[in-house]
């Protein structure tokens, strides 16, 4: 406790000097500070949470691992610029994701996941939420208004009648 007390009042700086370098080297996470170390935490807490046993002390190191990749998120990445398809894409490169890989986490066909890259179709409320749960992010990053490229009068079989105009007559 003396030694405590000493280390609070800042006497023996040699001393309070060694301790807080005994309790870095404990520490087995720190504060993330590189785009390297950022993708260091991120691929251990993706063995995290598939790891098939999961103690007290691996959900401790998930709930530390995914405070300190949100807080870093937070402060170097800007989700407000990217439409939630944009930003999808982008956290499958970065967890270099097929879209197999992720037909299969969000339990939907490839060709719905094909249609969801291709701004054919939305993305519904079950796929935001296993979203969000799987890359660590509020729902909101994925929750917002994008434009999707529905084709036009698909329905036509022959081009040179899709793009024509009518005119109607007034009279």
């Amino acid at each position: 406790m003396q030694n405590m007390t000493n280390f609070a009042k800042g006497k023996n700086s040699f001393q309070s000097l060694t301790i807080k370098m005994k309790i870095m080297e404990v520490l087995k996470y720190k504060v993330i500070k590189s785009e390297k170390q950022y993708n260091e935490y991120c691929k251990i807490l993706h063995d995290l949470d598939f790891s098939a046993k999961k103690t007290k002390q691996i959900n401790e190191e998930i709930d530390l691992l995914t405070l300190l990749i949100e807080k870093y998120d937070e402060e170097h990445t800007d989700f407000q610029m990217l439409d939630p398809v944009a930003l999808l894409k982008s956290l499958m490169a970065d967890h270099k994701m097929k879209s197999v890989e992720l037909a299969k986490l969000l339990n939907v066909s490839t060709g719905l996941v094909s249609d969801i890259l291709n701004y054919k179709k939305g993305l519904s409320k079950e796929v935001i939420r296993v979203l969000a749960n799987h890359f660590k992010l509020s729902q909101e990053a994925f929750n917002r208004e994008y434009k999707l490229k529905v084709p036009e009068n698909t329905h036509f079989k022959n081009a040179s009648v899709m793009n024509t105009k009518k005119i109607l007559a007034t009279t």
